[in-house]
């Protein structure tokens, strides 16, 4: 019992009595642990404030460390997802981390899966076209995320690739060598980069003062998908003397299905693509493309992970990767012949 003159403890019960509410209503307030009105919140607030109340100090909880990261993507297909896994898992087990990973091919469905992968690592990367913006927030409350060729989303690292910087350089290059009927393969809805590939497109035509001939083909930036472009073109469906594609996937699988049916390239149609996969240099002809370094990204989202998670940094700026235009012979450029032997 205290003594006249001694302190007299502030309890929640005290402020509950000031309040005129309840003692798990004044927990749930303080805490932010339950559903309140404003005037409530406001009154315990308020009481607490008056009557000088802290909470009682409460032991820091325990981190469980997963020792694993997650990765999100849309499919596994082509070499392009295949580097960029490489380059996460690689950059992963550096860090003495493992990899869980998830293919999301429907995004509307994928909530409660991602949700449950966010309770055992601890950090994930989310790719283009797997999960709704909302999802994704919701995400990086729970853990740090790192997104993919994606737009900005609050408490989001992004890494992304420069593709303004070059994305006019493929349609017009293929403008100097007098082609005009120009048709970009790819859906710009699908990613950032696919957008500013396509914005790329759009601005090399008003510049050289060409009229955009017809839509892009949007289309999945997949081998099956440039095969139905090539049996479009077969069937003459699409008017076209140049193909600017959203990646080399697309381009590669056009080149292969129309050189099997007989069509002579790049005399009747030139292709350009975009990321520099391995086989863009062995085809023939080889494909002219832009460069991104395709294992960077996978290893920067998991040096960021790594980063946030052990240093606590907040989410930074978007950091860009940089590109740089290949021309080889599939634009109409003249085959170069190898260096002479020393």
């Amino acid at each position: 019992m205290a003594q006249d003159g001694d302190p007299v403890a502030v309890t929640l019960h005290t402020v509950a009595m000031r309040a005129g509410v309840s003692t798990a209503t004044v927990s749930r307030v303080l805490e932010g642990s339950g559903p309140a009105s404003e005037a409530t919140r406001a009154k315990v607030t308020a009481a607490a404030r008056e009557l000088g109340y802290s909470s009682p100090a409460r032991s820091r909880p325990v981190v469980v460390r997963h020792e694993a990261y997650g990765l999100v993507l849309a499919d596994l297909t082509g070499p392009h997802a295949s580097a960029l896994l490489t380059g996460f898992g690689a950059a992963a087990a550096d860090g003495g981390q493992g990899v869980r990973l998830v293919v999301a091919r429907r995004r509307h469905d994928a909530s409660e899966v991602l949700h449950a992968l966010a309770r055992r690592v601890d950090g994930l990367a989310v790719g283009a076209n797997t999960v709704p913006d909302t999802v994704v927030h919701a995400l990086s409350r729970e853990l740090p995320v790192v997104l993919l060729a994606r737009a900005q989303v609050a408490g989001c690292d992004v890494i992304r690739t420069a593709n303004l910087a070059n994305a006019e350089l493929p349609t017009s290059h293929l403008f100097e060598h007098g082609r005009s009927h120009l048709v970009f393969v790819g859906d710009p809805d699908s990613s950032p980069d696919v957008a500013e590939r396509y914005s790329g497109f759009r601005n090399a035509h008003i510049v050289a003062q060409v009229p955009l001939r017809r839509p892009p083909l949007r289309v999945p930036l997949v081998e099956g998908a440039g095969i139905e472009v090539a049996d479009e073109i077969l069937r003459r469906r699409v008017k076209v003397d140049g193909l600017v594609c959203g990646n080399d996937d697309l381009a590669l699988a056009v080149i292969k299905r129309l050189q099997d049916n007989g069509v002579q390239l790049p005399e009747d149609l030139a292709v350009v693509g975009w990321d520099d996969v391995l086989a863009a240099r062995y085809i023939s002809p080889a494909l002219t493309t832009v460069r991104q370094p395709i294992r960077a990204p996978g290893r920067l989202a998991a040096e960021r992970l790594r980063d946030r998670i052990d240093d606590g940094q907040p989410a930074s700026d978007p950091y860009v990767v940089p590109t740089q235009a290949i021309v080889r012979s599939s634009c109409g450029c003249p085959v170069l012949s190898p260096p002479p032997r020393p």
